[in-house]
Parts: structure tokens; C-alpha cells; sequence
């Protein structure tokens, strides 16, 4: 599991670094400046999980069950919080209506917190010191 952890993290960290790219030279010429922001907000949460995701690979102060289920969480919300952060700011751009499933924003949000929660209660069950 945490060869998987690691690999996933590290892509992330790569697309978000290709995506953070892309907002800042090219899509600021297609796009006002609210949706880039809006955008770099997406990239931002995507490269704070990716690390997120390196330190959890890398860590033995979780058990692997618990590792299981922050990967779960944190892969879900990222589609969900980033992911429609994405479509949001790009939402002209698009055949597709992003505010039609905006929704899913905040569960992604939230996803990503009881991510870090259950990360959290690991860290704190653990019996090792």
C-alpha cells in the first residue's frame, strides 16, 4: 500500500505542478482573473494532498488500515474538491455546466478533512512513541 500512497502522491504533485503552469500561462489568456484564482486554489489543495499523501507513504505512525482509508479520502475528495474547482473556473470553456454539480465542492472539502482527522486519531492510537 504505501508504493501505491507514494506513486499516487507523486502524480499528483506532477499534475498539479503541469496544472499551476497552465493557470498561470495560458489559461489567464482565456479566462478572467476570479476564475485563475479560482483555479490556482484547485492546484493549491491538489499539491498540499500530494505532500500529504508523500508524508502518509512514508510514515510508520499509522497502521496500514488506517493508511488505507486516508488514501481513500484523500483521492475522493481531491476529485471532488479539486476537481470541480477546475470545471468551475472553466466552466465557459465548456459544453458542460460545472454550477450543476457545484455541490460536490464542500463534500470534497470535507472528504479532505476527515482525511486529516483520520490521519489525526492514527497518529494519536499508535503505541509507538
Amino acid at each position: 500500500m504505501n508504493k501505491k500512497i507514494l506513486i499516487v502522491g507523486s502524480i499528483l504533485g506532477l499534475l498539479g505542478i503541469i496544472l499551476g503552469a497552465y493557470a498561470a500561462h495560458g489559461l489567464e489568456k482565456i479566462v478572467d482573473a476570479d476564475a485563475v484564482n479560482t483555479f490556482e486554489t484547485g492546484v493549491r489543495y491538489q499539491i498540499y494532498h500530494a505532500f500529504f499523501l508523500l508524508i502518509l507513504g512514508g510514515t510508520s505512525f499509522v497502521n496500514s488500515k488506517i493508511k488505507k482509508i486516508v488514501f481513500y479520502l484523500v483521492l475522493v475528495g481531491l476529485l471532488f474538491f479539486s476537481g470541480s474547482i477546475y470545471g468551475l473556473a472553466t466552466n465557459d470553456l465548456s459544453s458542460f455546466n460545472f454550477k450543476t454539480i457545484a455541490v460536490i465542492t464542500p463534500v470534497g472539502g470535507l472528504l479532505l478533512i476527515l482525511a486529516w482527522a483520520t490521519m489525526l486519531i492514527g497518529i494519536i492510537r499508535n503505541k509507538v512513541d
